[in-house]
């Protein structure tokens, strides 16, 4: 198929990812199919009429290309090549033709600020500094002995290691292992155009751009100052030749293509991100925000947050996106904690309740819903013991920056409320061994509530959080206030409802606590009964028991 034949009509007005429900896939974590405890894409097309049941249109595949797992996939060896655990190409077709089969399409992960400090590249680029690949990186004489700046990488440490053959320092906003790519270089962006088209023509429907905003670096790298050594994202994040690159891989590539693209937007502000995705300036068609997601982290500290807060961070994004832009609604992913677990209560007695209500919030905002896998069941944080659980490089790495000056209990304690592995653990298919992932020893434990919280169980119930999810998702389809209507809250200050209004006839109310609440709409608003969920109404009132949600049907008085 050529380029031509696949690009976007002109008269489309409105993108067909705008009503898509989108599902990220943890491959590692998904299924494993061959019982060496790993996830892997035989796995993942073994499961995919649970998915086409669940009703998602959209499966976004965490990276599966060949890498040697420093970060989990996210140090890319080889971008044309299926990480071996995983499977082989033509099992990746197979799956990507199943997904279509269903009527699901397939996007996955881009992650071109870096690569494996293994890739062809970089090998070839550490050999000499007048190697024809040494440009492809970002290399630097060092300062007075130490490195050539005070940039931190994310997993600790200086964001700068010395290579000793050449004497001297790459750059790697992360581990040293993932050293990152030069931009500025065009025969890197080309690079990355082609691999892009490969992907492209071969069926994918896209990308999620894995910390996209960090590939334009600041020119002359100067020092960071003390209050930007505390949140170097935003420094890292808003080189200014982002938005030339940006438009310049829309024109090389994406205008070829009817594409959805992603960028996660850590270090980027809600207003800053308008202008990623303002569909009249040809960059990006949506962002991950991190503004509520990461509302309660001060550094590694995990601190308290309320619903006001909450509300308020919701209507910040709803305004930013403005007219031109359009948003993306989530409460976690493979780098955040459990949803229920956070913002919820993960409470055996109120975990269906409260996650009934969480994906209600996510499923009627303004936006393109992400279910995160295992949300659909309310799948809650593992209960770490010891740092030794964790398999997460980013644990380990500020440990090694903080030991000695913070108690280990202290850390781990905010580490197990919210470090990324607890969105890492396996998919819990079934009350039975490892959950029904792997016959064999998985490469992250199981959550022990498995037992009690797993997919075959709640198929079963017709009051379970995963057929909850199925009927909204499913009722979302025919609402017109749901996926395209306006967005207002309609009580920012209120402790414990969450209460706003789409478009011109429904109003959603979320109770977030366990205290039945009588809540009162505005006299404006004439109630005209229970269109999904189940309360008691009468007249303007309504009334919710502890962690329950209902979409009314309202008019305008």
């Amino acid at each position: 198929m050529s380029h031509d034949d696949r690009k976007t009509p002109p008269d489309a007005l409105r993108p067909w990812w705008k009503d898509a429900v989108v599902y990220q896939i943890y491959p590692r974590s998904f299924m494993d199919s061959n019982g060496d405890g790993v996830g892997d894409i035989p796995g993942i097309t073994a499961r995919l009429d649970y998915l086409k049941d669940l009703g998602v249109d959209v499966v976004w595949l965490s990276p599966h290309f060949d890498s040697p797992n420093a970060d989990n996939g996210y140090d890319v060896r080889d971008y044309r090549k299926v990480m071996a655990q995983f499977g082989t190409m033509a099992d990746f077709d197979t799956m990507l033709a199943g997904m279509k089969q269903r009527g699901m399409r397939l996007i996955i992960d881009l992650v071109v600020n870096h690569t494996s400090d293994e890739h062809a590249w970089f090998v070839e680029s550490r050999k000499s500094r007048d190697n024809p690949f040494r440009d492809y990186y970002i290399w630097r004489d060092g300062r007075e002995g130490g490195p050539p700046n005070n940039y931190s990488a994310f997993f600790g440490g200086p964001a700068w290691t010395l290579d000793a053959a050449t004497g001297q320092y790459y750059l790697h906003y992360f581990a040293a292992k993932q050293p990152d790519l030069n931009w500025e270089n065009p025969e890197v962006r080309a690079e990355v155009y082609d691999l892009m088209r490969f992907w492209l023509d071969k069926g994918v429907s896209g990308f999620r751009m894995d910390v996209i905003p960090f590939i334009a670096k600041q020119p002359g790298l100067p020092d960071l100052t003390p209050a930007q050594r505390r949140a170097p994202q935003f420094v890292y994040a808003s080189g200014p030749r982002l938005h030339d690159h940006l438009r310049e891989m829309r024109r090389e590539v994406l205008a070829h293509y009817d594409t959805l693209t992603v960028g996660e937007a850590f270090g980027v502000t809600p207003d800053a991100a308008r202008d990623l995705i303002d569909s009249r300036r040809g960059e990006l068609d949506l962002v991950i925000n991190f503004d509520i997601v990461r509302m309660d982290i001060d550094g590694w500290r995990k601190t308290s947050w309320t619903l006001p807060q909450l509300k308020a961070l919701y209507s910040q994004l709803d305004t930013a996106a403005g007219p031109y832009g359009w948003n993306t609604q989530f409460l976690s992913n493979h780098d955040n904690p459990r949803s229920v677990s956070h913002f919820g209560d993960d409470d055996p007695a109120w975990v269906e309740r409260s996650a009934k209500v969480l994906n209600t919030l996510i499923l009627t905002q303004r936006g393109t819903p992400f279910l995160y896998q295992g949300e659909e069941l309310g799948m809650t944080n593992y209960p770490f013991q010891a740092l030794d659980d964790f398999d997460d490089l980013e644990v380990a790495g500020r440990w090694r920056d903080l030991a000695g000056r913070v108690p280990e209990a202290e850390y781990l304690a905010n580490v197990r409320a919210m470090g990324r592995d607890n969105a890492r653990t396996p998919m819990q298919w079934t009350a039975g061994p490892q959950g029904g992932f792997t016959t064999g020893a998985p490469w992250l434990a199981v959550n022990p509530n498995a037992a009690t919280i797993n997919a075959e169980d709640q198929a079963a119930r017709p009051d379970s959080v995963l057929n909850h999810c199925r009927a909204l998702i499913a009722w979302r389809r025919g609402s017109a206030d749901l996926r395209d209507g306006t967005y207002e809250d309609l009580d920012p200050d209120h402790e414990q409802v969450f209460a706003y209004r789409r478009g011109a006839g429904l109003v959603v109310v979320l109770n977030f606590g366990r205290e039945t609440v009588r809540y009162a709409l505005p006299a404006a608003l004439g109630v005209e009964g229970v269109a999904f969920g189940a309360a008691e109404v009468e007249g303007q009132m309504v009334t919710l028991a502890g962690w329950t949600s209902v979409i009314l049907a309202v008019r305008a008085a």
